[in-house]
């Protein structure tokens, strides 16, 4: 998307999702400004979690962040979109492609 990311992770054990947060939003954010020839602050301070409950919950939060470039009118389909999972998973010949990763308990 062009003003915000979605992404699903599962931090490993011993990494506070604060804390993988905070790296990737300064790292990006100091690689984004070196790009754009700018300074200053790249990302919203915040940000929206959400803990997957069920492999159905994981399904439908891929479904919503593969079609949010759909919703917003930006590609037609969702592996139109070149910076999409579904992209990937479209050209990918994984039979497991797609479905949800064991989860740590």
């Amino acid at each position: 998307m062009p003003n915000h990311v979605h992404t699903l992770l599962v931090p490993k054990a011993g990494f506070l999702l604060e804390d993988v947060i905070h790296s990737w939003k300064s790292f990006t954010s100091n690689e984004a400004n070196k790009i754009l020839n700018r300074r200053g602050r790249f990302w919203q301070e915040d940000y929206y979690d959400r803990f997957i409950r069920n492999a159905q919950h994981y399904v439908d939060a891929v479904d919503y962040i593969e079609n949010n470039p759909v919703k917003a009118s930006l590609c037609r389909r969702p592996e139109d979109w070149p910076f999409s999972s579904a992209r990937l998973r479209a050209q990918s010949k994984h039979a497991n492609a797609g479905k949800m990763p064991a989860l740590p308990e």
